[in-house]
């Protein structure tokens, strides 16, 4: 089942978020031993550059444009968030 686009850009903040927290062990030397994240702007930063990369690449690559409408309309799904 495909996600729609609002489901895409959850599952992409998500997933930023959580790769965020494992490459950090979800400590910093500024957390003082607690869990530590991104900020929300951030991680919704990262996945606005994910996707605009996944753009630029269905476009040099011709994809339908089935494939580049969805991919835009995650990109405006992550903007509203």
């Amino acid at each position: 089942m495909t996600m729609t686009p609002k489901e895409k850009a959850e599952d992409l903040l998500a997933k930023m978020n959580v790769i965020h927290y494992r490459k950090l062990r979800g400590k910093n030397k500024y957390s003082q031993g607690l869990p530590v994240s991104m900020y929300d702007s951030q991680i919704k930063q990262c996945a606005l550059i994910a996707v605009d990369e996944i753009l630029k690449v269905a476009s040099f690559y011709n994809d339908t444009q089935a494939e580049v409408t969805y991919w835009q309309e995650v990109k405006q799904e992550l903007e509203k968030l």
